[in-house]
């Protein structure tokens, strides 16, 4: 399973990083709007959406609504508000998780029309997030920054939590996870945050606003994982599909990404 990961993660890694660096914003946007897309794509399935129409009309309107939310990148007050809900949407997400491993919530699939809702919402800003990132003057560097941030907070996590993992950090949620792999995915995130500010070629935000943008995106990458875990285990489901060796789906590989995206872009904008 590893080599697998390794193997898909240098095929993916160019691809990105070319995406970033090489194509303009509209570009950039036009290929996260596909990578969004599938993502919201698997969510459907997640959330219990049989009919192929239904799954399709849900992408659809994801579509429609990027495209709407991409007329207020330029207008400060809109982009602030889109990324704000998007921030906000994941606090609440929080307490739901919470309730959920406290055993407060039933363990029954998570399907209806307000999961639909909270799909759109979650991919809407999420994409937002990294458009509006791309589209500073600074933009590919500072999209550069949330990604080896969320890798950091991963990466850290799951060989803090394979070497030295011992007690659980959401049980019920996933048991896999331990609290001695978080304090390694933590680590490891103040520590790239550190390295990125004393070697990008672009002034990054300094001291404390650095640390504190640092914690918000390692916080909001371990809830991103976990709130995914908690739709997947709640519908039976290992992966929520299987497009990438070694990683399961898209939104296996973006869950993380989905919350930090607009959570670093709100603090950058407010901080």
């Amino acid at each position: 399973m590893l080599k697998w990961r390794f193997a898909t993660a240098l095929v993916l890694l160019p691809l990105v990083l070319g995406a970033v660096f090489f194509l303009p914003t509209g570009g950039f946007a036009l290929a996260a709007a596909v990578v969004v897309a599938l993502a919201a794509w698997e969510w459907t399935r997640l959330i219990g959406i049989a009919s192929l129409r239904d799954r399709r009309l849900h992408v659809f309107a994801l579509l429609v609504l990027m495209a709407g939310s991409a007329l207020l990148l330029a207008d400060a007050v809109g982009a602030a508000v889109i990324l704000t809900l998007g921030a906000l949407a994941w606090v609440v997400l929080a307490f739901w998780l919470l309730r959920f491993e406290r055993g407060l919530t039933a363990d029954t699939a998570v399907t209806g029309a307000t999961a639909g809702a909270v799909g759109l919402l979650l991919f809407v800003s999420a994409w937002f997030a990294l458009v509006w990132l791309h589209a500073r003057p600074d933009g590919a560097w500072m999209l550069l920054t949330v990604f080896v941030l969320t890798w950091a907070a991963d990466v850290g996590a799951y060989f803090a939590g394979r070497a030295f993992g011992r007690r659980r950090l959401a049980p019920r949620t996933s048991p896999g996870k331990t609290l001695e792999g978080a304090a390694g995915g933590l680590i490891l995130t103040l520590a790239a945050a550190g390295l990125l500010a004393a070697y990008f070629p672009v002034a990054l935000p300094g001291g404390a606003t650095l640390v504190m943008l640092a914690l918000l995106t390692f916080v909001a990458s371990v809830l991103g994982d976990l709130v995914e875990s908690m739709i997947k285990r709640r519908c039976g489901v290992k992966d929520s599909g299987a497009l990438l060796p070694g990683h399961g789906g898209i939104l296996d590989r973006i869950d993380s990404l989905t919350a930090t995206a607009p959570v670093f872009a709100t603090g950058l904008l407010w901080l």
